[in-house]
């Protein structure tokens, strides 16, 4: 299969790419998709032949659920039915945005695009282009992130194409993403609701929105083989470079010294900025300062990315507090470990 690729910097001058795009979108196809959060791998949400080859590209397993990208709120009842009040609360404070909202789903929706859930997760994209695409598809955009399964996900257009030229039938390039990190997942199934994946809006932001959220205890933990997941990123091992990740948790003073101690000429280092002079620069990578969680967001998949041009056999990384978009930014480190912790402790 060739690859298109459609490279659109402003909606206006790249309306004939957006159209051409989703005409693909349209007839089944595959297209990479730039958003706010990471690239994602979109096709028609409601064809289940489409949804079959995001799977299938991205060697993704069936039993993980797809979330249907949506143009504004006013698609919610398309697709989702016994839509609670606190939808709305939430999407007339984040949406468009990196949010995430777990409903039940119209019979419309496949159970292919659910893994056989009675619910569907639902988001509208803070990305122009890509808001334009779905205005022109004129249907929901089934799409996770554009990389091979188990992998750092794709933040840039040469991320994308290193995983995915030559498996789907186009790539739009929008430029680099702005947050990093998949979008907040929040279940609205459940009473009170639960948050499934820390995102771009954090637990704090929602709790200004809706009083009582509870967190997934898989987030602190991996899932047991059996458990079905509720939402994409739960069970598997995800965002994980080709060496095995140990994050270290605590000041960052202590577990810098921690990794320092630890390190041979086969050991990658992904450390704040401040505390890079302690390591060998060739097997080191830096993600932001241990106090700019937004920095730390945007480069951490790119960071990941890069030790696979390496020949590191293992990697170290220091880990942010749980606090704010450092829940988000923790929980990505600890999956991309397997929850390979060293927790040192903040006493």
């Amino acid at each position: 299969m060739t690859t298109k690729i459609f490279r659109v910097s402003d909606i206006s001058e790249g309306a004939a790419e957006i159209s051409q795009a989703a005409e693909i979108i349209k007839r089944g196809g595959t297209v990479a998709i730039p958003t706010e959060t990471v690239y994602g791998l979109g096709a028609n949400g409601l064809d289940e032949q489409a949804v079959k080859r995001i799977f299938t590209a991205k060697g993704r397993p069936q039993d993980n659920p797809l979330i249907l990208h949506v143009a504004d709120e006013s698609w919610i009842k398309r697709y989702c039915e016994d839509v609670p009040q606190e939808a709305y609360l939430l999407t007339r404070h984040f949406w468009p945005g990196p949010l995430t909202i777990i409903l039940k789903r119209r019979s419309i929706v496949p159970s292919v695009t659910t893994a056989g859930l009675p619910t569907v997760g639902m988001r509208c994209p803070k990305h122009p282009i890509t808001n334009a695409l779905i205005k022109a598809a004129d249907v929901p955009i089934a799409a996770p992130s554009a990389n091979i399964s188990g992998r750092p996900s794709t933040t840039s257009f040469a991320h994308v194409l290193q995983d995915m030229d030559g498996k789907i039938d186009a790539i739009i390039d929008g430029g680099d993403c702005v947050v990093g990190l998949e979008s907040t997942i929040i279940d609205l199934t459940e009473k009170p609701p639960r948050l499934l994946r820390p995102g771009g809006v954090t637990l704090e932001e929602l709790r200004r929105v809706l009083d009582e959220i509870e967190v997934d205890e898989a987030l602190l933990r991996s899932m047991p083989d059996g458990e079905k997941p509720k939402a994409p990123g739960m069970k598997y091992r995800h965002y994980a470079p080709r060496a095995q990740v140990t994050v270290v948790c605590g000041y960052p003073e202590r577990a810098a010294q921690y990794i320092r101690e630890r390190v041979s000429d086969r050991t990658g280092v992904l450390c704040f900025d401040e505390y890079a002079f302690m390591f060998d620069k060739g097997n080191t990578r830096t993600f932001g300062r241990s106090t700019d969680l937004k920095a730390q967001a945007e480069r951490l998949f790119d960071a990941l990315r890069s030790f696979d041009d390496s020949d590191v056999t293992e990697i170290y990384a220091q880990c942010p507090s749980d606090e704010g978009l450092g829940l988000a930014i923790a929980n990505r480190l600890k999956k991309a470990a397997g929850f390979r912790i060293v927790d040192l402790g903040r006493d």
